[in-house]
């Protein structure tokens, strides 16, 4: 497994710039550093959907995290919590393959024990004879 690097805000979606609109908000497209992992991005829209604002990631834009405020001057508060919501993300995410390579050893390990599946097909295929003819 290929080593996680960890995701961080690096500044907003160019196509779509913080502006107010007629209502009392300002949308916001916080853009990140990669595209997050299926997993990450699940974990961090079920952390987010609750906040107020809620915040996103879609499933077609997964670079970006779609967010609003209602005041300009809260727009440093609410990068201080995306980037606290990104740290525990990732530590989650970095917890769960952990967690996932820790499973697949001790999986792979029962196989290869003589008891295990893997121990018995070594001992079938070790007492094979490729010597006699047909």
């Amino acid at each position: 497994m290929k080593e996680f690097q960890n995701i961080k805000i690096i500044g907003f979606d160019e196509n779509r710039p913080p502006f107010v609109r007629k209502e009392p908000y300002i949308d916001l497209f916080f853009k990140l550093s990669h595209e997050p992992p299926e997993f990450w991005r699940e974990d961090f829209n079920k952390l987010t959907k609750n906040s107020n604002p809620p915040a996103k990631i879609d499933n077609k834009q997964t670079v970006f995290i779609e967010t609003y405020v209602r005041d300009m001057n809260h727009i440093p508060g609410h990068l201080d919590l995306m980037k606290k919501n990104i740290s525990n993300c990732n530590e989650k995410y970095k917890k769960r393959c952990q967690q996932m390579e820790l499973d697949a050893r001790l999986n792979n390990d029962s196989l290869q024990s003589e008891g295990g599946a893997q121990g018995k097909l070594n001992a079938v295929i070790g007492l094979l004879n490729f010597d006699d003819e047909c």
